[in-house]
C-alpha cells in the first residue's frame, strides 16, 4: 500500500504484509475457531469466563482447547486441578486434558516448580505464546479459547497479529470507571481489525441470602449503557457467585453449571 507506514502494531487493514504476520499452525492442528477473552485491566474474572465458556461448550459436545496467554498470572491449570506437565513428541507439544477432554496449554505446566514466577522481558513472552500456537499438536478443536493477559501490552498484540482470531470477547466489571477501561480494550481490537463478539459484566451483583434479590456492591449494572456505546452486544452480566470460587479452589470447575452462558454458547455454535 502506498501509504504504508510498516507499523503492522497500529494498523487494523488487511493486506499482504500484514496477512504474512499470521503463524503457521502445527500441521497436526485442526482449529476451526478461536476465541479471544480480553479485558482493558486485570482482576474483572477473565480467566473465570474463559474457563466457564471451555466447560459450557464442552458439555454441548464440543471439543474445547484453552490456550492460557496470561503467562505471568496464568490460572487456568489450578482452576481444572491440572498437573501433568505438557510434553514434547515429534509432531510438537501435546497439551495437557482435563477429566473430561478439555486440552490445556499453560506456561504453568511446563515449570519445574508451578510457584515459580514467570519474570521474562514483553518480547519473550509474546514469543512464547506464538509458539503455544506454532509448536503445540492441538489435533480437532472446535474452539480454542485463548486466555488472554490484562490489558494492551507486547502479548495481546501478538495474539491479535499472529493468530487467526475469529471473535474477541471482552470481560468488564460493573464500576463508574468501566467504560473507559472498555473502550481502551475495544479500540484495541478495532485497531487490529479483530472482531468483537460482545461483553460479559462479571461481579455484578451479590444473590441475597435471605430474599433471593439481587444486591448491586458495585452500582447498578452497567452492561447495557457501555455495551451499546461501543456497538456491542450484551452477552452476560454475572452474579458474584462463592460456589464457583469453590470449584476453582478445589479444582473442579467442570463441575460448574453456569446457565447465564447458553446464551453466548448459542452465539457461537452459530460460528460453526
Amino acid at each position: 500500500m502506498s501509504d504504508c507506514n510498516h507499523n503492522c502494531s497500529a494498523c487494523g487493514k488487511t493486506c499482504s504484509d500484514r496477512k504474512s504476520m499470521l503463524a503457521t499452525n502445527n500441521k497436526f492442528s485442526n482449529i476451526k475457531k478461536i476465541i479471544a477473552v480480553t479485558s482493558g485491566k486485570g482482576g474483572v474474572g477473565k480467566s473465570m469466563i474463559t474457563s466457564l465458556l471451555a466447560v459450557s461448550m464442552m458439555k454441548k459436545g464440543y471439543k474445547i482447547g484453552i490456550l492460557d496467554a496470561d503467562i505471568t498470572g496464568p490460572s487456568i491449570p489450578y482452576s481444572f486441578g491440572i498437573h501433568e506437565q505438557i510434553y514434547g513428541t515429534e509432531d510438537g507439544m501435546i497439551p495437557s486434558e482435563t477429566k473430561n477432554g478439555i486440552k490445556v496449554v499453560s506456561i504453568n505446566l511446563l515449570l519445574d516448580n508451578p510457584n515459580d514466577p514467570v519474570a521474562w522481558r514483553g518480547p519473550i513472552l509474546a514469543n512464547a505464546v506464538k509458539q503455544f500456537y506454532t509448536d503445540v499438536s492441538w489435533g480437532d478443536i472446535d474452539f480454542l479459547f485463548v486466555d488472554m493477559p490484562p490489558g494492551t501490552g507486547d502479548v495481546a498484540l501478538t495474539v491479535f497479529q499472529s493468530l487467526p482470531v475469529d471473535e474477541t470477547i471482552i470481560v468488564s466489571s460493573p464500576q463508574d470507571m468501566v467504560k473507559m477501561i472498555v473502550g481502551k480494550a475495544v479500540k484495541m481490537c478495532k485497531m487490529m481489525n479483530v472482531n468483537l463478539l460482545g461483553l460479559v459484566e462479571n461481579m455484578a451483583y451479590i444473590v441475597c441470602p435471605c430474599c433471593n434479590n439481587p444486591i448491586y456492591p458495585f452500582g447498578p449494572s452497567k452492561i447495557n449503557e457501555v455495551a451499546e456505546s461501543f456497538n456491542m452486544r450484551p452477552l452476560a452480566s454475572l452474579a458474584i457467585n462463592p460456589t464457583l470460587a469453590s470449584y476453582v479452589d478445589a479444582g473442579k470447575i467442570e463441575d460448574s453449571d453456569v446457565k447465564e452462558f447458553d446464551n453466548i454458547a448459542a452465539i457461537l455454535e452459530k460460528l460453526l
